[in-house]
């Protein structure tokens, strides 16, 4: 291993690291470790190298750090753990867990997953998610077309048309549609204040409680990791509307959630929404990922709840993060990948139009997820926090964006040549700690030992 690759991998995740704490309002201890791999060595390492890329073609490097950012917000996250609390865990190779399961293979402007696709259109490119079965029966009305569309006439119907105007019409119809743009402004920060509400009362301080309501994997990544820092995790679904997950790979189901109590309550009816107001009142730290009108209809608004309840720490996960118009577009992990432009970086450096990696802007922003709310927690709670899938992977491409399209196309070769050399991996995962509860299992015993009527 060249040496200027150990020192510059050093200076990358820890400084990075860093970088998450201060804008925590944290000093970095002077002892924070951070992996010490290249960040073109860890890109290889995650598997996400080996899932980028034409399909008949070698895998691709990113340009950007994104695996050296991965290991960073993990490195921040245990620096103020107990110890031990991540043993085994890389931060860089949670991207990959996922492909590593399901055996996802690079597809060049297809993801791994196979949801999500880049197709050009009048005057650029898009990315177009169909990640639900009923998406597909809003492409007519989405492409204005009175009768319905065959599925090989997409591509060109989609060439006829602006890519600014698709987004804009596919976002008001609920489609997670992205133009293939170049990264924006260097953004603000990785995450946004909501509100400030008043911190803990007491200084009698019983397990962490962690009430997740969201889905897929950002959501239940964070509280995952959570619960691996000692917290007790509720996992609320809807009956009628489980996390989609469970209708997915058992495995990638059961390694993000074994352990955690799964709790079914029903928002259609009254004593359904009763229900999730008093586990949402127990709560020390919420964790919810859907459209933010969706809880306002049950009567639950997170900005009046941290305002009237004192420590409540509550993480908002979006595709595009809080306020209008963006809270109410849909996005999932690969799409708010190219929204933020990495794809466009890909096309700049390579040559091609590629998705990177499988979803990646879930895991990225799961961990950085978990260690707002912690660092929230620690410091009294009080706070709701906003995290967009787009936001934190454009914040990741910032940190390190070379600049210019020459520095951009050199990092690229030099830093392939620098992957190859150490290897390049197929994805791993971790084995599951179990199998996770199945859909309501603990609802009763939940409900009971909080005193909630069922």
């Amino acid at each position: 291993m060249p040496a200027d690759a150990q020192d510059s991998s050093e200076s990358t995740a820890a400084a990075y690291a860093a970088r998450l704490l201060r804008s925590l309002g944290l000093i970095p201890s002077p002892t924070l470790y951070a992996p010490r791999e290249h960040p073109a060595m860890a890109w290889a390492a995650s598997g996400l190298m080996e899932l980028t890329g034409l399909s008949d073609g070698p895998p691709q490097m990113c340009p950007v750090p994104l695996a050296a950012c991965a290991d960073g917000a993990l490195a921040a996250l245990a620096s103020l753990a107990p110890e031990g609390s991540f043993d085994g865990l890389s931060g860089a190779r949670l991207l990959g867990e996922r492909a590593a399961i399901m055996d996802l293979h690079r597809a060049g402007a297809v993801s791994p997953g196979g949801a999500c696709r880049l197709y050009r259109a009048g005057d650029g490119w898009i990315a177009l998610n169909l990640a639900r079965d009923e998406d597909r029966q809003v492409l007519p009305a989405w492409l204005q077309l009175e009768d319905a569309l065959a599925p090989d006439a997409l591509p060109q119907m989609i060439a006829a048309r602006r890519s600014h105007e698709l987004v804009e019409q596919g976002r008001l119809l609920g489609l997670a549609v992205a133009a293939d743009d170049a990264p924006g402004p260097k953004p603000k920060g990785w995450f946004a204040l909501g509100v400030e509400g008043k911190p803990r009362q007491s200084s009698k301080r019983r397990a962490l409680r962690v009430v997740d309501l969201s889905s897929l994997w950002a959501g239940p990544l964070c509280s995952h990791l959570l619960q691996r820092l000692g917290a007790e995790v509720i996992k609320v679904e809807s009956p009628a509307r489980p996390d989609g997950a469970r209708a997915g790979h058992p495995g990638f189901f059961d390694l993000l959630n074994a352990g955690k109590k799964c709790v079914a309550v029903d928002p259609r009816d009254e004593s359904g929404r009763r229900q999730l107001r008093a586990l949402i009142a127990g709560a020390d730290i919420v964790i919810e990922g859907s459209r933010p009108r969706g809880l306002r209809q049950l009567g639950i608004d997170a900005e009046v709840l941290v305002r009237d309840t004192p420590g409540l720490t509550w993480i908002a996960i979006s595709g595009h993060g809080r306020g209008e118009p963006q809270e109410n577009w849909v996005a999932y992990g690969d799409d708010a990948g190219v929204a933020a432009g990495l794809s466009h970086l890909m096309y700049r450096a390579t040559g091609h139009h590629l998705i990177c990696g499988d979803a990646i802007a879930d895991p990225l922003a799961g961990l950085h997820a978990a260690l707002a709310a912690w660092v929230s927690h620690i410091n009294g709670g009080g706070r709701l926090l906003s995290l967009a899938l787009s936001g934190v992977v454009a914040h990741c491409i910032a940190f390190d964006l070379p600049g210019s399209e020459g520095a951009l196309r050199e990092r690229q070769q030099q830093w392939t040549a620098l992957a190859h050399e150490s290897g390049v991996s197929k994805p791993r995962t971790r084995p599951p700690s179990g199998h996770a509860s199945a859909l309501g299992a603990d609802t009763s015993a939940v409900l009971a030992g909080l005193g909630i009527a069922c």
